[in-house]
C-alpha cells in the first residue's frame, strides 16, 4: 500500500469519526431537527436559484452582482456534479434526517451553492459579507449535523465555491 493510499484512508477514517461525533441522533428533539432542516434548505436549489434570479428581476442588487452570483452558482454546480460522478463517494451510512438529493456525498452541493452565492454578494456589498458568509458556513455545517455529508465533503464544496468566486472576480 502506497503512502498516498494510507493517507487517504486515514483522512476517510477521521472524516467518519467526526461525522459520528457531530451528527444529530434520533434521540435529539424534533425542534432541533426541524431547525437544522430549515437551515439546510437555504443551500438547496430552490433558495439558491431564487437568490440569484429574484435580484436580477427586481434590481435589489446591481445586475452585475446578480449576474456574477448566477454565474458562480452555475459554474460551481457543474464542477460539483463532475467531481461527484468521478469520485462516487457514497453518503454516510448513518440514518439521514432528510432525503438525500442523490447517492453521492463528495463534495457537498448545498455547501458549495450557499457559499458561492454568499461570497458573490459579499464581494459586491462588503458590509453584508460577514452575515452572508457566516450563514453559508452554517448551511454547510447543517449537512454534517443532518448526517448526509462527511465534514470533508462540506470543506471541499466550500473550497470549490471560494475558488470559483475568486476566479470569476479576477476574470469579470
Amino acid at each position: 500500500m502506497t503512502a498516498a493510499v494510507r493517507w487517504v484512508r486515514a483522512l476517510n477514517d477521521h472524516d467518519r469519526g467526526l461525522l459520528h461525533r457531530w451528527a444529530l441522533r434520533e434521540t435529539h428533539s424534533d425542534r432541533r431537527r426541524r431547525g437544522w432542516i430549515a437551515i439546510t434548505h437555504a443551500g438547496g436549489a430552490v433558495v439558491t436559484i431564487a437568490s440569484v434570479l429574484l435580484p436580477l428581476v427586481t434590481g435589489i442588487w446591481s445586475r452585475a452582482a446578480s449576474a456574477k452570483a448566477a454565474l458562480a452558482l452555475t459554474i460551481s454546480h457543474l464542477i460539483v456534479q463532475a467531481i461527484k460522478r468521478g469520485v462516487n463517494r457514497e453518503r454516510p451510512s448513518t440514518t439521514p434526517l432528510i432525503p438525500c438529493p442523490d447517492r453521492f456525498s463528495f463534495p457537498s452541493g448545498h455547501a458549495t451553492a450557499a457559499l458561492a452565492v454568499a461570497l458573490s454578494y459579499g464581494l459586491a456589498s462588503p458590509v453584508l459579507a460577514a452575515p452572508l458568509i457566516g450563514g453559508a458556513l452554517v448551511v454547510g455545517w447543517s449537512r454534517v449535523v443532518l448526517g448526509v455529508h462527511y465534514p470533508g465533503d462540506v470543506v471541499m464544496g466550500q473550497g470549490i465555491a471560494l475558488v470559483t468566486v475568486l476566479a470569476l472576480s479576477a476574470l469579470v
